[in-house]
């Protein structure tokens, strides 16, 4: 049980942001979003943002530095009069303070040739295509057997189509960088990002420079739930405002500007078909998937992926369809396909256990593998149903009444609901360095970043187990680019991928010092690229089960969860008390998902109409009364040198299906589009 070995520094504020690093002669940057959703800037008018007393410059398309030409679309800020979507950034004011800059920001006036937006996703849109691959490298359509025939022929149907919002990320901290230019041409950023390493390389390209001419420094980072995965455009409106005034240039992109400029969850379409006989045991799976683009650039989120993997059956599709709309790009949000995908598999699931008679955790049961049904793999392990059993038992599921709508408390109608969770063990090659102090001490350095998920401890534990020394005599230093490389916090890889670095690094440290440290200290290094590269095949996930109970309000259909039980299988628990954080966070994201998290796009304009955390409402502490998460122990010798799996996001896979099919069982009433309001709701009741 060890607390967080950054606690300190950030409960007394010691700890420093991109924002908050003090340089000297700082200037500020504000953008200036389009207000067309469509079309062609013709011109931009600064003359009243210039006669604003502290102004230093205005960029726009007409003088903004050029980028190199490969440069990501979202990127390529300033590089043309092209206006893709209703908030695109296409100007930016650097001014002496920033309340200089968003005021002459107010002050540019841009005339458009507009046009109008195609913003609304639908199944039937005649610009639906076949991507090559979905997010990373996945295969965009997979089939087995003879799935259309074999549906029909099934003795037990269900054909339901569900849908998802799009769902914003909404860090606490906003996307943030801090550019300063170096009089040899060189580039510094303290930048708010989940990967040193790939904002320095992917910003090199941009403006044309080697990457040891950018250094990357984020050592601490206020949240980004995927949204910081990748380079957004303030990355780059802050280094060319620094470049064009020679100063150094802060630029935090306002709660308001982050819902066209950020990233969010595609919106889905799903339709679902399972064949079944009439116990339950599935003989065809068809997971039809349509999700939207931009036209920038494309991002094809996995969603059908999940499917591939849960539940046995010989016949057996899942596909995905794009549409490129003038939208902003989608891009990654927490567990990104996994999250819409299973929300959909989970609660079909439950349907086909309400059609069948079986009970739902009993269905899941039924249908287990051990192996990945499409691909074949054997899993390196598998304990989904023990994580059913157990939660089963923790949660008092025997109790349960079969039909819905049976249990009624004064005006509340109570459900529970189930769904089991997965997300893919993923690892990454990375590098390290392990040093030996003269005073008896060890420093560790990886561009890792720690996103609030207590990274920097998890780490300083491994390498204290490598180094075979205690805890506080590991200092671990993370988040800056000029350590050696790492990937990018996210898909649940960094503590697999870094700690196997860190391991490596710590046992070549120990080899060479036979116990002794020489007086100047000793480094070694680590490159796991090819220990990465040579794993043996095996299908790496973790597994979880998700329970929940709601109560439902008969006259007003508002909906409370009462409590929420999640145990995981994820092999081993490197900090328990970091990890219970990490699964309760997930489940608590859940909860906002299948209750509360909806952008609303406005067709008329194409924009999202709620742009603060006033309007798009994520769970608050009345709405988490009691969320509560275990795990089943285990041992999985095919992972990593400490036998464990990524626990960030596998908290949230499954908790949306749990909570709505309680709501179901409570009410009798199924919602198949989310968020389940009580505009959505009370109609049926």
């Amino acid at each position: 049980m060890t607390p967080r070995v950054e606690s300190r520094e950030k409960v007394t504020g010691a700890a420093r942001y991109a924002f908050e690093y003090p340089v000297e002669n700082v200037a500020y940057a504000a953008a200036v979003q389009a207000s067309v959703g469509r079309g062609e800037v013709l011109s931009v008018d600064v003359e009243a943002a210039q006669r604003l007393p502290g102004v230093l410059a205005v960029l726009s398309y007409e003088n903004a530095p050029r980028v190199e030409s490969e440069a990501d679309g979202e990127l390529a800020l300033f590089q043309s009069r092209t206006v893709s979507y209703r908030g695109q950034f296409i100007a930016a004011v650097i001014g002496e303070t920033l309340e200089t800059a968003r005021e002459a920001a107010r002050l540019v006036r841009v005339e458009y040739a507009a046009e109008e937006p195609d913003v609304r996703l639908r199944t039937d849109h005649p610009g639906l295509y076949k991507p090559d691959k979905v997010n990373p490298v996945f295969p965009t359509d997979t089939e087995l057997g003879e799935p259309e025939a074999a549906f029909t022929d099934s003795a037990v149907r269900v054909d339901v189509t569900y849908t998802t919002p799009a769902e914003h990320n909404n860090p606490m901290e906003p996307h943030t960088t801090l550019a300063l230019w170096d009089k040899d041409g060189s580039l510094l950023l303290y930048d708010s990002t989940q990967g040193a390493s790939a904002v320095q390389a992917t910003i090199a390209k941009v403006f044309g420079l080697d990457p040891t001419q950018v250094r990357v420094i984020s050592p601490h980072v206020g949240g980004g739930f995927g949204s910081k995965g990748m380079p957004k455009p303030n990355v780059v409106l802050a280094a060319m405002g620094a470049r064009v005034t020679g100063r150094p240039v802060k630029f935090a992109v306002p709660r308001q500007q982050m819902f066209a400029t950020t990233g969010y969850r595609t919106p889905t379409v799903q339709r679902f078909r399972l064949g079944a006989d009439l116990d339950g045991r599935l003989n065809a799976i068809l997971h039809d998937v349509v999700e939207q683009t931009s036209t920038v650039r494309e991002f094809a989120e996995q969603t059908a992926t999940p499917t591939r993997t849960m539940y046995q059956a010989p016949h057996r599709r899942t596909s995905h369809r794009l549409v490129a709309l003038d939208v902003p790009t989608p891009s990654w949000m927490r567990a990104p396909g996994e999250t819409p995908g299973m929300y959909a598999l989970e609660s079909v699931m439950d349907e086909l256990a309400v059609v069948t008679g079986v009970d739902p955790v009993e269905l899941r049961i039924r249908n287990d593998t051990d192996r990945e049904p499409e691909s074949g793999l054997p899993f390196s392990s598998r304990n989904l149903v023990a994580c059913l059993q157990e939660g089963a038992d923790r949660f008092g599921w025997a109790g349960r009444d079969p039909a819905p709508g049976f249990r009624r408390e004064g005006r509340k109608l109570v459900g529970t609901g189930v769904a089991a969770s997965t997300y893919p063990a993923y690892q990454q090659p990375g590098r390290a360095t392990a040093r030996a102090e003269p005073d008896g001490t060890f420093t560790v350095r990886i561009a890792a970043a720690d996103i609030g998920t207590g990274a920097r401890t998890a780490l300083a534990l491994i390498a204290a187990e490598a180094l075979k020394t205690d805890f506080g005599q590991v200092r671990v230093e993370i988040g800056d680019s000029a350590f050696p490389r790492a990937s990018v916090a996210g898909g649940s890889s960094g503590t697999a991928s870094w700690g196997t670095a860190v391991v490596r690094a710590c046992e070549s440290l120990r080899g060479r010092l036979n116990g002794e440290v020489p007086p100047e200290g000793l480094e070694a290094s680590a490159d796991t690229s090819a220990e990465v590269k040579n794993r043996d095949e095996y299908a790496r996930h973790a597994f979880g089960a998700q329970f929940a109970e709601v109560e439902v309000d008969a006259d007003t259909a508002e909906i409370r969860v009462r409590r929420m039980l999640g145990v995981f299988a994820v092999g081993r628990i490197l900090n328990p008390v970091t990890a219970r954080s990490q699964f309760i966070g997930g489940m608590t994201m859940g909860i906002g998902m299948a209750l509360m998290e909806e952008s609303v796009m406005d067709d008329e304009f194409g924009d999202y109409l709620n742009r603060d955390l006033a309007q798009y409402h994520v769970p608050s502490c009345a709405d988490v009364r009691d969320v509560d998460a275990f795990w089943v122990e285990e041992s999985d010798p095919h992972l990593n040198p400490m036998g464990s799996k990524g626990i960030g996001e596998i908290g949230i896979v499954g908790a949306a299906a749990a909570v709505g099919n309680a709501v179901h069982h409570a009410t009798g009433v199924r919602v198949r589009d989310l968020p389940i309001t009580p505009a959505r709701l009370l109609p049926h009741l």
